[in-house]
C-alpha cells in the first residue's frame, strides 16, 4: 500500500518551538535581526494560537533583556545593605535580622573595597551554638564584580553558570555603584516574584502592650479604626501609601512618620516597595 501520510497538525507548535529555539540562539541574532522583527514574528505566532498572550510578553522581554544594562535594574549603593569588615559581629547580625535578605556584600577599609559576600545561612550554626567571637573573613564567598554596561541577559548566563545570585555593580572608576542578584534580572521578564517575607500572614499583630508589625498593603479604615487615629484627606488606600504620601519618597528601612502619639517606621523593604511596619503608640 502506497497511500499518502498527511503532515500531523498537532505537532506544529511543537515545530514552531524548534524553530523560534534555532533563531533566537543563532550567534549572528542580535547583529542580524531587529527587536522590531523578533515582536513580529512572535505576534505572528500568537494570532496563529501557537503561543498564548503570556508567552509573548515573555519572550518579548528576554528579547529586550539584551538591550537592558545592570545599571538600569541595580539596587543603588545608597539602598544596599552591607556589613563592614571590622563590625563587630552584635551590630551586623541585628542588621541582617532586621532586612531578611540572605546575602550581604561585605566592604572592606574603604566604602568601594569589597572584601566578599557574606551568606546569611552561614552565620546560623554559629549563632545556634552561641558562639560570641568569630571571624568573619572565614565565612566570606567571593564577590563577582561587574560594570555598569554589562548587559543583563549576560550576566542571568553568568549566574546561571556560576549558580551564583549576586553581583557587585561598579562604574567606569572602579567605585561601588550598586548591586543586583538574579532576582532583579528574573523579575524585568516575569514581573515581582515573592520571596519568603511576602507569604500570606495576618496583617496587622501585636508584639507587645504597645508596639505592632503591620503589612505595608493594611487599609486605612481598618488602621484608623484599630488605632482610633484620624490620617485626614489623603488619596492613599494603604498605610505603605501614607508613608509614602507623608515622606514624599519611597521610603527606606528606618524611615519614619509620626501622627499623634502613633509612630510608623518601615522596618522591611526593597527597592520597590515597602513591606512591613512597625506601629509603635507612645504613653505620654
Amino acid at each position: 500500500m502506497n497511500d499518502k501520510i498527511e503532515p500531523d497538525s498537532t505537532n506544529q507548535p511543537s515545530g514552531f518551538f524548534s524553530k523560534l529555539k534555532k533563531y533566537l540562539r543563532n550567534p549572528f541574532f542580535i547583529k542580524t535581526t531587529t527587536v522590531a522583527e523578533v515582536s513580529e514574528f512572535l505576534e505572528d505566532a500568537r494570532q496563529s494560537n501557537v503561543i498564548d498572550k503570556e508567552a509573548q510578553t515573555i519572550a518579548n522581554k528576554a528579547i529586550r533583556l539584551g538591550d537592558t544594562s545592570v545599571k538600569e535594574i541595580m539596587v543603588p549603593k545608597v539602598e544596599m545593605v552591607t556589613v563592614g569588615i571590622d563590625e563587630p559581629s552584635s551590630s551586623y547580625i541585628d542588621r541582617i535580622i532586621q532586612s531578611g535578605h540572605s546575602r550581604y556584600p561585605v566592604l572592606g577599609k574603604t566604602m568601594d573595597e569589597v572584601s566578599g559576600i557574606l551568606l546569611a545561612k552561614d552565620l546560623l550554626p554559629i549563632l545556634s551554638s552561641g558562639q560570641a567571637d568569630f571571624n568573619i573573613e572565614d565565612m566570606l564567598r567571593e564577590p563577582n564584580v561587574v560594570p555598569e554596561t554589562k548587559k543583563a541577559d549576560s550576566l542571568l548566563e553568568e549566574f546561571k553558570k556560576d549558580r551564583s545570585h549576586l553581583a557587585i555593580v561598579v562604574d567606569e572608576y572602579g567605585a561601588i555603584s550598586g548591586l543586583v542578584t538574579i532576582e532583579d534580572i528574573l523579575e524585568e521578564l516575569v514581573g515581582e516574584i515573592e520571596d519568603e517575607h511576602d507569604s500570606e500572614e495576618e496583617e496587622l499583630i501585636q508584639i507587645s502592650e504597645n508596639e505592632f508589625i503591620a503589612d505595608a498593603k493594611l487599609d486605612i479604615e481598618s488602621f484608623e479604626e484599630h488605632f482610633d487615629i484620624d490620617v485626614g484627606e489623603l488619596d492613599v488606600e494603604t498605610i505603605g501609601g501614607l508613608m509614602i504620601s507623608k515622606l514624599g519618597v519611597l521610603p527606606k528601612i528606618n524611615d519614619e512618620i509620626i501622627i499623634g502619639n502613633t509612630k510608623l517606621k518601615v522596618v522591611v523593604a526593597d527597592k520597590r516597595k515597602i513591606k512591613k511596619i512597625g506601629i509603635s503608640i507612645s504613653s505620654s
